[in-house]
This record gives structure tokens, C-alpha cells and sequence, in this order.
């Protein structure tokens, strides 16, 4: 099961949260999910080289959109200018009320997102995907991580036929739901066509939420 689905998803409520918190009914939550999506989408398209790893967005009275991201300077700006022209864009773009805040990623070289946008623009700019796979391993193992994964898949070097490889380090436990297991891709466009990068990044075990799980469903089914 581990090999077929999403590591984020297949750990949701365990190791993992929800990184759009609110709750809407009928219509009502087909409109904010897919400006969600929206937001996600229009954010990352406008800041390709601000290191984001992750969007989180949080709906009260007001839009709250937490951006983590390994270069916050670059989604700040000089006094604070340039996130405050993107929360501008925002509320004229999808109306309402909005804040934008910056959470900075504390350890960039052990983060899965910001590994396979690393190697998106490595490729992208033709540095070799075995170059580029294996300096990401070595930093991310050299930051702390326990087990490394990257999958790199198209026409590799140009070749006339479509394949795949595999780099790694270390362990991946992906069956283990206690396994602090993040997951992301990217696609890097080439002359070539489409080379996707995928990226598993494996942090230790976590136990603390999974009793805290497992307290919670006993306490609701008695």
C-alpha cells in the first residue's frame, strides 16, 4: 500500500496535518477548495525562486495564507514591500480579506520540496541528473535525514526512449504510518520534453501523535 499512494495523504491525522484548515458545506466547499488551489497555483507561479516548500491557508473572518519557504527575503522584499504588494494581489485577484505570513524552513537541505525544486532548476539548467541527485543525497543525509529517495523519469540525456532511476540512501519505511515520511515532485521542462523529479525524504519515527490518535479514538468510541 506504502508503494501506491501519496506518503502525505496515506498519513494524514498521524504524522501528518491538512494544509488548508476550514470547513464549508455543499457549494460552499467546491468554491473554496478549488480557490485553494487557485491561491496554491498563483503563488508558486509568482515566486518560482523563493524556495516554497509548503502553502498553508487558514479561513476565519479573514484568509490566512502561511507560506514556508526557504528564502523568505526573496517573498519579503526590501521593508517588507514586496509581501505586501502580494497580499494586495491576492485580495484583488480572489477577493476578500487576506494575510500573508512567512515561516522560514529552519533546514532547506532536508526538506523534500525544496530538494525537488533544487533539482528542477539543476536540470533545467543541464547539469546532469546523476550530479544533481546525488549532491541533493549527500547535503540531505549530512542535515540529518535518516533515509533518502529521488526518482528521475523522461527522456534522460536527450535518449530517443523514456526511462526511469532511482537514487538512494539510507531508509524509507513508506508502509510504517509512524515513519515521518515526506513526499514531493516536480517537473523540470527540457528541449527534451518533461523530466519529473520525485523526492521522498524520511525523518525518524514519530510516536507522541499516533498515542495521542489512538487516545482520541478510544475516548470517541466509548
Amino acid at each position: 500500500m506504502g508503494q501506491k499512494v501519496n506518503p502525505n495523504g496515506f498519513r494524514l491525522k498521524i504524522t501528518h496535518t491538512w494544509s488548508s484548515t476550514w470547513f464549508a458545506k455543499g457549494k460552499k466547499y467546491k468554491e473554496l477548495f478549488l480557490q485553494d488551489m487557485l491561491i496554491k497555483r498563483y503563488i508558486n507561479t509568482k515566486l518560482p525562486d523563493a524556495g516554497i516548500s509548503q502553502i498553508d491557508i487558514d479561513r476565519s473572518k479573514r484568509t490566512s495564507v502561511a507560506i514556508h519557504s526557504s528564502k523568505p527575503g526573496v517573498i519579503i522584499g526590501k521593508q517588507g514591500s514586496a509581501i505586501e504588494q502580494l497580499r494586495k494581489d491576492l485580495e484583488k485577484k480572489f477577493g476578500g480579506a487576506f494575510d500573508v505570513n512567512i515561516q522560514e524552513i529552519r533546514n532547506p537541505d532536508a526538506d523534500a520540496a525544496v530538494i525537488a525544486e533544487t533539482i528542477q532548476g539543476q536540470i533545467q539548467r543541464r547539469m546532469p541528473y546523476r550530479r544533481a541527485s546525488k549532491m541533493a543525497i549527500e547535503k540531505a543525509m549530512q542535515s540529518g535525514a535518516l533515509g533518502v529517495k529521488i526518482k528521475i523519469a523522461g527522456r534522460l540525456n536527450g535518449a530517443e526512449i523514456a526511462r526511469s532511476e532511482i537514487f538512494k540512501d539510507g531508509n524509507i519505511p513508506l508502509q510504517t504510518l509512524r515513519a515521518n515520511v515526506f513526499f514531493a515532485r516536480r517537473t523540470a521542462r527540457t528541449n527534451y520534453g518533461a523530466i519529473g523529479v520525485k523526492v521522498w525524504i524520511y525523518k525518524g519515527m514519530v510516536f507522541k501523535k499516533i498515542k495521542q490518535a489512538q487516545s482520541a479514538a478510544l475516548t470517541s468510541l466509548n
